[in-house]
């Protein structure tokens, strides 16, 4: 037994010290994360702040703000510590603030009093806040909050009071592990009892002797029980998972994370930029129909920026709109002039992008789909590079209008204007939104060719309950209109405060309505679906609306179209009214949190994982970064802030939520591949075990040497166990619901096929070596009490020649022992392909790489056997063809076996979720 010891001593000592190595550094660079995210959120402070002292304007370092100074800020300044509003010098001021909200538009602020103490940060339109950046106007403000007072420092100190909990993998390798440990601690004892009556044995000379003699074997046995590789090859199985996930466009920055997400149970995804696709287009264009009484509706094709797209007109392609409709002609005018974005082509990734606000964006692509009212010019347009074609259209509709002043947007007439020039006739051209447009017309141009006649109030309703039906349906609706013959208005070129541009844009004619919004990924609703059929709650939590929330829900399946959404749909305000027991039951129920802030994620995750929840919650904004890390899994996206992926575990390449599914569905993947190599391992081990128990229960000679246990322990077990970690999932992964937080890795169903199995494989190979002595025809055919009593040869029957169980003979029952063990592991690693499938709907050659491992396996094992120096080294003897025979025959029963307790883990212990219904479609 020294031997076995020694060895095993030695490589324990080098797999625990490489083991303990891989684990701090794991350790240091998941506690540094923490560390370098709130380094991350220094990038987001301001340096320098202009702050208004003794009546001039002084730079000073933002750190030594306090509360009381009075700054300065203009277009492009980041805001240096949470302000209140003083006054505003310009015309409009807007603050980009989706670090802290998500919302990728800007906010228009005002000074008016704000008398509400619970209005969300999106709502508190007179506050400015630290970190934040100003997009248009200048103005003055008093600084109330810095430091860590401030939004951003409430954001560092939640991330930083954030404790990594272990991940639901490691908590059950952790049970597994002790309940190994216990049960290996019993074995050894009763191997050790069972044998004192023979410790008086004259062949160990002694009492002592024979206790010592038998505590080796216990100990060898526990030795035996241990699977060594278990750790290494869980680490190998989740990096492989990494690497799979990585071409998915999923990148893990934690190993442990790769296993959680199989286990998600509800999965927390923001709305903007990964339910949808963060690009707003439009998809309506509304006119007043011909009879003057009617609209009409034409659809636009396209959900991003890429100014591509058909136009449908009554179910048909609307070729050429703007040179068959003056009135199409006359609102695209509108769209192009009355504009400041830009598109831009990227082409080295292919793909459009914008420079401006959204809606404007938007509104730019609409007039490259539409084109020119000159049909020549629009042809042209498919010769040209992509680069060139997306101004290709504005650019004519600029060279035909000449610009001479803009109007800028303000909130209090909710619109922007511009006034242009073509030839020596002047007009005013305007967009805002439809209810303080319509309230300024007087006309409205009806049909194709653009009439113009007075808007009475039936269309006026009319148009109104279209503004209000595209709202339901989650489209934020703008108005078109234009003012002609304003020539002699004294205030073209006076006007310089936004009252006086309310009475510049006055008796305007509407040309017509644009429905736009931020539309769904394509691919969304199909994941969604198929989270449902996986028993996956999905959960939007957004800081946008709740009635374009809801319509988004609708669209993707979170909801059905003619849902009642009553205690599913909450606001952040509604959600922070409900008393604890009713929050507790909101997270249980429902699917939509819209106007939310940051502190409602973590709340929600708080709630969710005290009722036993596995939760991962998306984010990209520094508003994120503290429920990104407070999740069981938090997932950033590519786009979002270097806080948010520094605190997250994962990060989605192409923030799409598509992507989570594909990852939970290789999550459950390798969470079924770890229970199927533990399973290899384990059941190989407990024959091992069962082996030398049933040996020195029966007192037979050891049917195998420490040597050869310790080569198919090491070597032979371990290709096969890695290469079960390239299992492709189960046809039917994503159909079973979710583990529960509390579910045990090894159940009591498991341990009992472990048992099963075990139990055969330690029969076997014993049976194998009992066979070579008492049926093999080139054996010495001796009875099985001579074979259980071999140690008492010498006296009782020394007629067999007691040498045979010493010399080549002994060799040769050890050899088709260490055979069957090799070949019944190698059957037992293909019945590991999977728990439940049988071999005949999931083959062997499903998973290559296995079919390599076993193959250089038995070609180690036939180098041990066929080659001189290691069957001296091994003490082993070269095979027959019959005892080969003797090999499979004894070896195959364990497929039979393993097929059968598949069928009853089929028919008995799998839970399998129904297909839910589909949601139901609006008509």
């Amino acid at each position: 037994m020294k031997p076995l010891l020694r060895a095993h001593t030695l490589t324990g000592l080098a797999q625990i010290l490489t083991i303990l190595v891989l684990n701090a550094v794991v350790g240091v660079s998941q506690e540094s994360s923490a560390e370098k995210a709130i380094a991350a959120l220094q990038e987001y402070s301001a340096n320098e702040a202009k702050v208004i002292r003794n009546g001039s304007v002084k730079r000073v370092k933002a750190d030594d703000l306090v509360p009381g100074d009075i700054v300065s800020v203009s277009v492009g300044d980041r805001i240096p510590a949470d302000c209140r509003l003083l006054s505003i010098q310009s015309n409009s001021f807007s603050v980009d603030q989706s670090i802290l909200t998500g919302e990728s538009e800007s906010v228009g602020k005002r000074v008016d009093t704000i008398n509400d103490k619970d209005a969300v940060k999106q709502d508190q339109v007179n506050m400015l806040f630290s970190g934040t950046t100003v997009v248009t106007g200048h103005a003055t403000a008093i600084v109330v909050l810095t430091g860590g007072n401030t939004a951003i420092g409430d954001i560092h100190e939640s991330i930083t009071a954030q404790i990594s909990a272990p991940t639901p993998l490691k908590e059950k390798l952790n049970d597994f592990g002790d309940m190994l440990a216990k049960v290996i601690t019993a074995i050894c004892i009763l191997v050790w009892v069972i044998n004192i009556r023979n410790f008086n044995e004259p062949a160990h000379g002694s009492w002592i002797r024979g206790a010592i003699y038998y505590l080796k074997i216990a100990v060898s046995l526990g030795v035996a029980a241990i699977p060594e590789g278990l750790a290494v090859v869980i680490t190998t199985c989740l990096a492989l998972g990494t690497r799979k996930m990585a071409a998915k466009n999923a990148v893990v920055r934690s190993l442990p994370s790769v296993e959680t997400l199989g286990s998600c149970s509800v999965i927390c995804s923001d709305k903007t930029g990964t339910l949808t696709t963060n690009q707003m287009s439009v998809n309506k264009v509304v006119f007043v129909g011909d009879d003057g009484n009617s609209l009409e509706e034409i659809d636009v094709e396209g959900t991003n920026f890429a100014p591509e797209g058909a136009l449908t007109f009554r179910g048909k392609p609307f070729e050429n709109p703007a040179g068959q409709s003056s009135t199409i002609a006359q609102l695209t005018e509108v769209a192009a002039l009355c504009n400041e974005a830009k598109l831009a082509y990227d082409a080295k990734s292919g793909t459009y992008s914008l420079v401006g606000e959204p809606t404007e964006g938007a509104l730019r692509v609409l007039v490259e789909k539409i084109g020119t009212p000159q049909g020549n010019i629009n042809a042209r347009r498919s010769s040209i590079s992509l680069a060139d074609r997306i101004h290709w259209a504005s650019k004519h509709y600029e060279d035909n209008s000449r610009v001479l002043a803009t109007y800028e947007f303000s909130r209090d007439r909710k619109s922007m204007s511009v006034l242009a020039q073509t030839g020596n006739k002047k007009k005013l051209l305007v967009k805002g939104a439809p209810e303080s447009i319509l309230d300024r017309c007087t006309h409205v141009l009806v049909g194709q060719q653009g009439q113009k006649v007075p808007l009475n109030g039936k269309l006026s309703s009319l148009i109104s309950s279209e503004v209000v039906d595209y709202g339901n349906r989650g489209l934020r609706v703008i108005a078109l209109a234009v003012a002609d013959d304003i020539d002699s208005n004294p205030l073209l070129h006076t006007a310089t405060t936004t009252k006086e541009y309310t009475q510049l844009e006055q008796n305007m004619t509407l040309v017509g309505l644009v429905g736009m919004l931020d539309p769904p990924r394509p691919e969304v609703a199909e994941s969604i679906r198929k989270c449902r059929e996986a028993g996956i709650r999905v959960i939007v939590i957004t800081g946008d609306n709740q009635s374009t929330a809801e319509s988004i829900c609708r669209q993707i399946g979170v909801f059905g179209f003619d849902e009642d959404l009553t205690g599913k749909s909450y606001t952040g305000r509604q959600f922070d009214n409900l008393s604890d027991s009713e929050k507790l039951a909101a997270a249980k129920r429902a699917s939509l949190f819209s106007r939310t802030e940051p502190t409602h994620k973590s709340k929600l995750v708080d709630l969710l994982q005290s009722t036993g929840e596995v939760v991962a919650m998306t984010g990209d904004g520094v508003n994120d970064a503290p429920a990104l890390k407070k999740a069981d899994i938090g997932v950033a996206m590519g786009s979002g802030t270097d806080v948010a992926k520094l605190a997250a575990d994962m990060v989605l390449a192409d923030d799409d939520f598509a992507t989570i599914e594909s990852a939970v569905e290789e999550g459950r993947s390798i969470y079924n591949n770890t229970q199927q190599f533990i399973r290899y391992l384990i059941s190989s081990n407990i024959g091992e075990v069962v082996s030398i128990f049933l040996t020195a229960a029966a007192g037979m000679p050891e049917a195998l040497i420490p040597v050869q246990l310790l080569w198919v322990n090491l070597v032979t077990d371990g290709l096969p166990a890695t290469a079960l970690s390239f299992n492709p999932p189960d046809h039917d992964v994503m159909r079973r619901p979710p583990r529960k937080r509390d579910e045990a890795l090894v159940g009591g169903w498991l341990f009992f096929r472990y048992m099963v199995i075990g139990t055969y494989v330690g029969i076997a190979t014993v049976f194998g070596y009992a066979w070579w002595f008492m049926f093999n025809p080139a054996g010495p055919q001796i009875s099985f009490y001579q074979l259980s009593h071999f140690h008492r040869c010498s006296t009782h029957f020394p007629e067999i020649g007691c040498e045979m169980f010493s010399n080549e003979m002994s060799k040769s029952a050890s050899t088709v022992s260490l055979s069957i063990l090799v070949v019944i592991e190698m059957f037992n690693a293909m019945n590991a392909l999977s728990s439940s499938e049988s071999l005949l709907t999931l083959p062997l050659w499903e998973n290559m790489v296995l079919v390599y491992a076993i193959t250089l396996s038995m070609i180690l094992h036939f180098a041990l056997l066929y080659i001189p120096f290691l069957q001296s080294l091994f003490s082993i003897v070269p095979l027959n063809w019959l005892e080969w025979k003797a090999v499979l025959a004894i070896s195959a029963p364990i497929i039979v076996i393993d097929e059968i307790l598949k069928l009853v883990e089929r028919r008995f212990f799998m839970t399998k979720l129904p297909i839910p219904s589909a949601r139901p479609k609006k008509e």
